[in-house]
């Protein structure tokens, strides 16, 4: 049952937190974050993929805290790809609404 985790520093005060699990070569289990420092050394979750509830999906926090769920209709493999590639190129503008409290 390989698994990895790691953090990726994507820029100041940004970072992306990766896990993935697999069984047989299969993806089980993953999950992908932006997490941005609100306040220092105070790391808070803005973007979230992940199959917690046995279904890809994606939550978008608020600074304050509130969040809203949306449905990621693909394979967890799929989806994980999708995260990966989304939080990598879009984490400045995402980090940025975050903390004017654009976000969602």
């Amino acid at each position: 049952m390989p698994e990895k985790e790691y953090l990726i520093r994507l820029g100041e005060r940004a970072r992306k937190r990766h896990y993935h699990k697999t069984e047989k070569g299969k993806l089980v289990k993953f999950m992908a974050q932006l997490e941005v420092e609100a306040n220092k050394g105070i790391w808070k979750p803005v973007v979230r993929y992940d199959c917690s509830h046995n279904f890809s999906h994606r939550d978008i926090y608020k600074i304050d805290g509130g969040k809203k769920k949306e449905e990621v209709y693909l394979t967890y493999a799929d989806a994980l790809d999708f995260a990966d590639k989304d939080i990598n190129q879009n984490w400045d503008e995402y980090k940025n609404r975050f903390l004017r409290g654009e976000w969602p």
